[in-house]
């Protein structure tokens, strides 16, 4: 059984819509796919809803990928099989959503003082709807000439420490972990190997998250180093962690393609261990 529980649409930052990603995930034989994009579970629905008039086989668990700050860090803290009609919880994550629009108006108005005007009306309409993004206003600053590509925006203007960062104030980890267990779900420690931090933050970094009460840990990731595998096994059951695996998929790409090389280990004992839906 091939599972995938992280993977984004064009509701946040993915370049696909709920329905081209399920599709996508076919094509790839995922069996299980979690949707969880950044503070919004807007297109879960959507996706679900094709799922069943096309009479897939295919398992969609509704996930969410929450914004938190911790010690100068933007972590990401994934939330599996929460409610995604929970009132509460779509309150909590409009405010989420207000926090990131704020932020993209700062930018720009950071980037207007460098001399790049109307930014944020572009990067808008590349949203198209969906939550703005630093992406979105990467992808303007390339139509504008600015940068040659959207990696540039990030390592001239928009990156940590650059003329137009703007740090956020996103919830606390021990906030996201209650949001997501209020809404029914499994808080889960994304994508660890990419923070730019030493293992001994990291182990303080995970320590904490299961403090908090955290839920399970991603451990595997397409074309992750062997060494960096062992390193988070470690962790993770110094930890009492359960384990979790996904791509962070977020478009077609032979770097991150949805359910590649995303195998755990017998011995560890993974999120998914008691979901009644996942018989693998």
């Amino acid at each position: 059984m091939k599972i995938d529980l992280h993977s984004h649409t064009n509701c946040s930052d993915g370049a696909l819509s709920p329905i081209q990603l399920v599709q996508r995930a076919q094509q790839m034989q995922v069996d299980v796919l979690a949707i969880t994009d950044h503070d919004t579970v807007a297109g879960i629905q959507t996706a679900k809803d094709y799922v069943q008039a096309e009479n897939m086989r295919m398992q969609i668990i509704s996930g969410v990928e929450l914004s938190t700050s911790w010690h100068g860090f933007d972590i990401h803290i994934v939330g599996l099989n929460v409610d995604n009609h929970d009132p509460i919880f779509l309150e909590r994550l409009s405010q989420q959503l207000e926090e990131r629009d704020r932020r993209a108006v700062r930018i720009c108005e950071k980037l207007h003082k460098c001399g790049h005007e109307g930014i944020y009306d572009l990067a808008l309409a590349y949203a198209d709807g969906a939550q703005i993004s630093r992406n979105h206003i990467a992808k303007a600053l390339v139509q504008r000439g600015v940068v040659t590509h959207a990696q540039q925006a990030f390592t001239k203007f928009l990156g940590k420490n650059k003329r137009a960062h703007v740090t956020p104030k996103w919830i606390s980890v021990k906030e996201a972990i209650q949001w997501i267990h209020d809404a029914g779900g499994s808080a889960v420690l994304a994508h660890p190997s990419h923070y730019d931090m030493t293992s001994k933050w990291l182990r303080r970094l995970v320590n904490e998250f299961s403090q908090h009460g955290g839920d399970a840990m991603e451990i595997t990731h397409p074309n992750m180093a062997a060494d960096k595998k062992r390193l988070l096994q470690e962790i993770l059951k110094d930890n009492n962690l359960l384990a979790s695996a996904g791509s962070d998929f977020h478009f077609p790409s032979r770097f991150t393609e949805l359910g590649r090389r995303l195998e755990i280990p017998d011995s560890i004992v993974p999120v998914w261990h008691d979901w009644s839906m996942i018989s693998a």
